[in-house]
Parts: C-alpha cells; structure tokens; sequence
C-alpha cells in the first residue's frame, strides 16, 4: 500500500546526526556518514525529523512501504536498551560524537614518562559533545539543567571556566565569527524549548564580535516562547576576569 514516509536526499544530507535523536521510533541511524531509514516499518510518517535537518534533506513522500508497526518499534528499541538516542552516533557518523553523560573527573597523577606535571583541577564537565551543532536537541543532561552558552575562547582565556560555571551545569560552545552559525538559532530554540532548562548563562569574550552569541541566545529565546527563563549574560577578558553580569531576562 501507499503511505506517507521519509525520504532523505543524501546529496544534501552532512550526516549531522540531528535527524536521528529526533525520531522517537528509532527509525534512522547513521550508515556511511548519511541518515538512513533502517527499516519502513518503524517509520511513522508524521516527519518529526525533518524540522530537526539544517540542510533540508528530509521530506515525505507516499510511496509503496509496509504499515507502520509499534509492535516491532517497541521491540526494536528495547533491543537498543530503550536509549537508541542515547546511543546513537552523531556527526558524519564519528563514534567520538556520540552522546555520553559522565561523571565530573578526578585528578589524575603525572604520566609516567610524559614530562608533564600531575593534573591539579579535576574536569567539571558532565556530558560530551559540547559543540552546539553535535549536541542533540533532546540530549539527557540538558533535563532540568542550567544551560552555559560558552565562547570558545572562554576556557582558553579563563582557568576558572569548569569550577564557576560548568560544574553541575548543561553545557554548548560555539564561536559566533568563525563557526557556520545559519543552524544556531533554531538549534538553541529547540533546546530550550524540548527541556527543562531554568536558566541560560551567556559567557562571552569582551571582544565585539563575541556579542553575537548573546545574540544568538536572545533570538532563541524568542523562538522558544519561554517567558519563564531567566538569561543572564557574563563577560570575561581577555585575561580571564569577569568584567561584567547582567541579567537579560527574567
């Protein structure tokens, strides 16, 4: 029989990932550095998905394709340990992206041989990916979670990034001048709008162009109608001290 399903053009498709942490049903994985639907019948048709693609590479189509099946969904995912999100690889298929919640780091002693010093800060980050364009919409630790909106610059500049911000906080980096930023926006507004978040902390160079992703964050928020969030902005030097705080919502 004819029915609506996904069809993903693979001459736009990057491979971000994005697509498949959107599909509830499980119905896309990441082969060969493309989205493809592994099976039709775990495809309901209702194209979830397709707000998710940056690149416009996913449509619906009627074409010729079996029922769709919740019976064999439900048993696809708990074959996947109900967490095929989760698990899932992200960017151009790359293992490296794949979504992990972890515990903050211990110090760790020197590297026999290595001549570098013992490791004295212990890493407060509690996820991996970080970058805004891998992080998926619907990732576990963004629930309930400040959000820090980071300058890639900032850790560099500031050796106090981990302790005065990341720690028990959600994380995304990104540079508003060098990064393809086009995505951005409608990303942030996603995950602001499928989570929890109580709260946005902007921390951002003092250099101007670094003011686009306060920006950044300012548009999302439109987009996410979320009148209950409450933004804040901070602004390290070049050196690394806080210059500035201000609150831009809530």
């Amino acid at each position: 029989m004819e029915r609506k399903i996904i069809e993903i053009d693979e001459s736009l498709c990057t491979g971000c990932g994005l697509c498949v942490t959107s599909c509830e049903e499980g119905a896309l994985q990441i082969v060969d550095g493309k989205a493809r639907v592994v099976k039709d019948d775990f495809c309901d048709g209702l194209g979830a998905c397709i707000g998710e693609c940056p690149e416009g590479a996913l449509h619906i189509v009627e074409r010729e394709a079996p029922d769709f099946d919740p019976a064999a969904v439900a048993v696809h995912l708990r074959a996947q340990g109900g967490a095929h999100h989760a698990a899932a690889p992200l960017a151009c298929g790359c293992p490296g992206s794949a979504v992990k919640v972890q515990q903050p780091a211990q110090a760790t002693p020197a590297v026999a041989g290595a001549g570098l010093p013992a490791q004295l800060h212990p890493s407060d980050l509690g996820q991996w990916p970080v970058q805004l364009h891998l992080v998926p919409v619907q990732a576990p630790f963004f629930r309930g979670k400040e959000l820090v909106v980071l300058s890639t610059c900032g850790p560099v500049a500031s050796a106090d990034i981990h302790w005065r911000f990341l720690r028990g906080r959600a994380v995304v980096v990104a540079c508003p001048k060098l990064d393809r930023t086009e995505p951005y926006v409608e990303k942030l507004a996603a995950i602001l709008a499928s989570n929890a978040i109580p709260r946005v902390i902007v921390v951002r160079m003092e250099v101007p162009c670094c003011g686009g992703l306060t920006a950044i964050v300012h548009q999302a928020l439109l987009r996410a109608r979320r009148a209950d969030l409450v933004v804040d902005e901070v602004v390290l030097g070049t050196h690394g001290p806080v210059l500035s705080e201000r609150r831009l919502h809530g």
